[in-house]
């Protein structure tokens, strides 16, 4: 019977994707795992196929071309919804989010909770290995849509989270707009908006020991003005949630 599905976007992970595969299987907590994988032409897909003749509850989506972050998680999204999954997550391949920190998401989303984040800000800044200047980017664009968006979750672009099918299945996942980081935000921003209860877990985050960082300055500047458009938008839909009887 579904229960939990581990979403992971890949492009050009060779050097993590089997080893966080094997990671995320050897947990106590059983996972499915999703690997949706843009092409990569370092022959990433062409491992999780070869991997799936071990595990039996891996599976993957590879896509013809690099199609960005956001939809790759709505392609996983509706993938997980269309085959009942209880818990869907987010996370990346580099290791930056530790495995083992998935059980806490799990029990945290047990615990009544509708989106659990892996929060790198929620006590404190647990970030190892950035840069001081990419610390400070990321901190002051987490503060930054706190005071555009109302919202008062520390970690806004975390990307390490627990969603309840419930949750995905209100959002109108065809209306989320933003396609790279800026689309984390714009999911939590939703997920509020609607109501349901989010927790914040403190995590370390930990900067990827192999293969080469996805993150740019594009990356915050569509997240900077992608933030504004979000908020104009909201006042223009309704965010009441059916009842089901």
């Amino acid at each position: 019977m579904p229960g939990n599905l581990v979403i992971i976007p890949t492009y050009n992970e060779k050097e993590n994707i089997a080893k966080i595969i094997d990671a995320i299987f050897s947990l106590e907590v059983d996972f499915d795992i999703l690997v949706i994988d843009d092409n990569s032409p370092d022959g990433t897909g062409d491992i999780v196929r070869e991997l799936k003749k071990r595990y039996k509850n891996l599976n993957l989506i590879q896509r013809k071309d690099k199609l960005g972050l956001g939809t790759a998680y709505i392609t996983g999204f509706k993938w997980a919804i269309e085959r009942a999954y209880d818990i869907i997550y987010e996370m990346d391949a580099d290791f930056s989010h530790n495995p083992d920190d998935l059980k806490r998401l799990y029990i945290t989303s047990m615990d009544g909770v509708d989106l659990a984040i892996g929060s790198r800000y929620i006590s404190g800044v647990n970030v190892v290995n950035w840069p001081l200047g990419r610390v400070l980017m990321s901190y002051m664009a987490s503060i930054y849509v706190r005071i555009i968006t109302g919202m008062k979750i520390k970690d806004t672009t975390a990307g390490f989270k627990a969603y309840k099918r419930e949750v995905l299945e209100t959002i109108d996942l065809d209306n989320i707009r933003s396609r790279g980081y800026a689309f984390q935000i714009e999911m939590k921003f939703t997920t509020w908006k609607f109501g349901f209860k989010i927790k914040e877990i403190p995590i370390i985050f930990t900067e990827r020991q192999e293969g080469a960082s996805k993150m740019s300055g594009g990356i915050f500047n569509e997240a900077l003005w992608g933030v504004m458009r979000m908020k104009w938008r909201s006042f223009f839909r309704n965010y009441k949630r059916e009842n089901k009887s």
